[in-house]
């Protein structure tokens, strides 16, 4: 059965495959439209699997907020032009839409969850999107907030996303405030939420170091144990403001002066309410994820080993023309020197012939 350019565009259209894949697909099928779809589906299938074996570090960190759920979401792909196409950031969103409705509990129960417009599930929409998108897809991780306040932040077009976990009262909206705090997140990414998450051993660690550093100095080693010890936390003090978000030091200066819990305090004070940071969750792109080295000759050595037998001709041709140009340049000295003498013989001649004439008189 034939088929018209327009099969082939409802074709891409249904299935966002390239024309050139959707016309083979047709030929293949003799024009059966549903015929087309099933080659195209068990075609991409055998694409996904050739694909899967690829590193995907790059991608995007994605941050939802609907009807009161907070998702965030990280799905990666091989390229970073790949991680701003339109199909593929479409396709992260819809991601994080079916976190955010159906509240999975890993990775392997969201690939078994319905992706959103479709009868099919997340697994078997994967290999049509790794055939139209062209790439290996892998979808890492997510983070599912359903109750409380969530905030959701995306720095740098997907390259950190941030959701925040707020505690709110008073009927106050919270957004503002927890923007301010996800970009505090997303740029400082602190250790901990609070001083009260450290760990004994973390603090067992920092002054551990901290007194060793005191008594390898001359100055510091002979101060008495008490004074050691105020010195220490004082640098206690330091380590909370520098890896705890909620000690430190707030960044938007513009907007307020003193600690991230002393702005949420006071930023929820003159809204008329009370807003309590309860969690958060900052993911940036490939982090963890051992990307390929491609080992690359510089410009430099490129040029510096060409083929041996196509430099040697690019030589004697050089030395051929060089030749050439010292030949004729010596040929053209002789021919000055002869023209010079021929004038000078020519000219004495003249001169002694008027010399002759003029003796008669």
């Amino acid at each position: 059965m034939a088929f018209t350019a327009a099969d082939v565009k409802n074709l891409r259209e249904m299935t966002g495959v390239g024309m050139m894949d959707c016309k083979k697909a047709l030929t293949e099928t003799d024009g059966d439209m549903d015929k087309a779809v099933e080659y195209l589906r068990e075609k991409g299938l055998a694409k996904a699997a050739k694909k899967a074996g690829r590193i995907a570090a790059e991608g995007v960190s994605y941050a939802l907020v609907e009807n009161g759920v907070g998702a965030l979401v990280e799905v990666n792909c091989e390229t970073d032009f790949c991680a701003k196409s339109a199909p593929f950031v479409a396709f992260v969103k819809d991601i994080a839409k079916v976190v955010a409705d159906n509240d999975p509990a890993d990775v392997d129960t969201l690939m078994n969850c319905k992706y959103p417009g479709t009868e099919l599930t997340v697994s078997e929409t994967m290999p049509e999107k790794v055939m139209s998108i062209g790439e290996n897809l892998q979808i890492r991780r997510f983070v599912r907030f359903a109750e409380n306040t969530s905030v959701g932040y995306v720095h740098a077009g997907g390259k950190i996303g941030v959701l925040v976990n707020l505690a709110v009262e008073g009927g106050v909206d919270a957004t503002e405030i927890g923007k301010n705090v996800a970009m505090q997140i997303a740029a400082l990414n602190p250790r901990f939420w609070d001083k009260s998450q450290v760990t004994e051993d973390v603090l067992a660690e920092e002054k551990k170091v901290a007194l060793a550093l005191m008594d390898s100095d001359p100055k510091m080693a002979s101060k008495p144990a008490q004074v050691k010890e105020k010195i220490v936390m004082g640098k206690m003090n330091k380590f909370y403001s520098e890896n705890c978000l909620l000690q430190q030091e707030f960044v938007r200066g513009d907007v307020f002066t003193g600690s991230v819990e002393q702005y949420i305090a006071d930023a929820a004070k003159k809204l008329g309410g009370k807003i309590t940071f309860v969690d958060a969750i900052r993911f940036e792109k490939g982090e963890g994820i051992e990307k390929k080295q491609e080992l690359r000759r510089s410009p430099r050595w490129s040029r510096a080993k060409p083929n041996t037998e196509y430099r040697l001709k690019k030589d004697s041709r050089i030395a051929a023309v060089l030749f050439a140009s010292i030949t004729m340049t010596a040929e053209i000295k002789i021919r000055q020197r002869n023209r010079l003498r021929v004038w000078q013989s020519q000219t004495w001649g003249r001169f002694r012939s008027f010399a002759r004439v003029g003796s008669v008189f």
